[in-house]
């Protein structure tokens, strides 16, 4: 079985370190950005299988890296990780073109059982 490439675009770095380390732990590859701007460029050259991004970041906000990234026909599932849980946020999220939408705090057997979901569409 191929290792699973996760990319999480995040600017809390406490929050990188926890998710990065619990996925690390779980066998999957992991590559980080603290910027939309560094997200957007990276998820344009390496073809992850999943993305996790949060929405308030610097340079360029996650829905607009989504937005960028459906726009050019990258289809990777991507989850949408985010303190904002209003509900026009999260079916702004959807339309923009995530696959998933998750609020902060979050449970990380949640997050995982997620990841796995997303990756089970995303190979069909």
């Amino acid at each position: 079985m191929d290792v699973m490439r996760v990319f999480l675009v995040e600017d809390d770095p406490g929050i990188v370190q926890f998710i990065a380390k619990g996925l690390c732990e779980e066998g999957y590859a992991i590559d980080t950005a603290t910027d939309g701007e560094e997200g957007l460029c990276l998820a344009e050259r390496i073809p992850y299988d999943m993305m996790i991004l949060d929405i308030m970041l610097p340079k360029l906000s996650g829905l607009a890296v989504c937005k960028r990234l459906r726009n050019k026909e990258i289809a990777s599932p991507v989850l949408i990780l985010t303190a904002r849980d209003a509900i026009e946020d999260r079916v702004a999220g959807l339309d923009t073109g995530a696959d998933d939408y998750l609020t902060k705090p979050f449970a990380f057997v949640e997050l995982l059982a997620r990841i796995r979901a997303l990756l089970r569409r995303g190979s069909a």
